[in-house]
């Protein structure tokens, strides 16, 4: 009797924790009440700009630190002020008139916004002060559709 009870009360707790591992996800956001983080989104998008800062092998060459912040603070955080990622990335880019690829430290600019016309003259304004800035033939631009949630 006292096995068929510990037997049953072991079966019972691998069923629960059965149904508590097989369960779907919540979708449900972690931030309430902001409309510029909402709970689910609609229609935005996931863009990612690479900026190449200068030679991978030189990092006393092109554009330092600082430059890099001054930057994000004019040109990008104005026009995204609620929020983006940056990450330090090494890269390749060969120009037209090169022979070979330049191996480049690069920054990977993050940003998810509502997909508009005004945000995205947003990006391309941001593309156009860096190019003007540097003298850059290009920055990167891969944007894609995103499922947001905050």
């Amino acid at each position: 009797m006292k096995i068929s009870h510990s037997l049953s009360a072991a079966l019972l707790v691998s069923c629960l924790a059965a149904c508590a591992t097989t369960s779907t996800p919540s979708a449900t956001s972690t931030l309430q009440g902001d409309a510029a983080h909402p709970s689910q989104t609609q229609s935005w998008v996931d863009t990612r700009l690479y900026f190449g800062l200068g030679p991978a092998d030189h990092p006393d060459r092109g554009i330092g630190e600082s430059a890099w912040r001054d930057f994000l603070d004019k040109e990008v955080t104005p026009r995204f002020p609620d929020g983006l990622s940056v990450i330090d990335v090494y890269g390749q880019w060969q120009g037209k008139q090169e022979t070979a690829p330049e191996r480049l430290h690069s920054k990977l600019l993050v940003i998810d916004y509502p997909d508009t016309a005004v945000n995205r003259d947003k990006i391309e304004a941001i593309r156009a002060a860096w190019k003007q800035r540097t003298g850059d033939q290009s920055v990167l631009r891969v944007t894609q559709p995103a499922d947001v949630s905050f």
